[in-house]
């Protein structure tokens, strides 16, 4: 991506009323971010919790699509509430984010994490038993748990990362 051209975004965002309203108001920004680490709590858990599951090292006794019904509804909800608050964060601060690799970095990174996190709900849309019929599907399974984990730990520190890399 062209930086001259990124920079003009980020000025002309920067310049918007809504932005200029958020960056004067001084409980806007510390109001969302505790809203935006909340949320993140709240995905860290529901990703902890099904992907312990999976990888059979915690509530094997508790069927997995009980645990899936469970907890993966408030990721998807805190999912949406992240977008909400990090487009309010974007608008306020756009340098600090849009001109930032590691924000860039983060995106990739949840991008991937919710991919693996779709792959492993899908199937128990039609089959709630899908991840538990074979050897070769909980295997499967393990591996997804397996990468989910590391890549959401991944985004909340290159997430808390931003504040400390200057963007270009």
């Amino acid at each position: 991506m062209n930086s001259h051209w990124l920079a003009s975004l980020c000025d002309w965002l920067a310049a918007t009323s809504v932005s200029q309203a958020i960056q004067t108001t001084a409980w806007v920004i510390p109001a969302v971010q505790t809203t935006h680490i909340l949320a993140v709590a709240v995905v860290i858990t529901a990703v902890v919790m099904t992907d312990l599951r999976l990888l059979g090292v915690a509530w094997r006794d508790q069927a997995l699509d009980e645990m899936v019904g469970r907890f993966l509804p408030s990721l998807w909800w805190a999912l949406l509430v992240l977008a909400v608050t990090g487009g309010i964060l974007i608008v306020g601060e756009p340098g600090r984010s849009l001109r930032n690799p590691v924000f860039a970095l983060k995106m990739g990174l949840l991008v991937l994490a919710t991919g693996v996190t779709l792959v492993c709900q899908i199937p128990l849309r039609t089959n709630r038993a899908y991840w538990d019929l074979s050897v070769g599907r909980r295997r499967l399974a393990r591996l997804l748990a397996g990468t989910s984990l590391p890549l959401w730990i991944a985004v909340i520190f290159s997430g808390r990362w931003i504040a400390y890399v200057q963007g270009s």
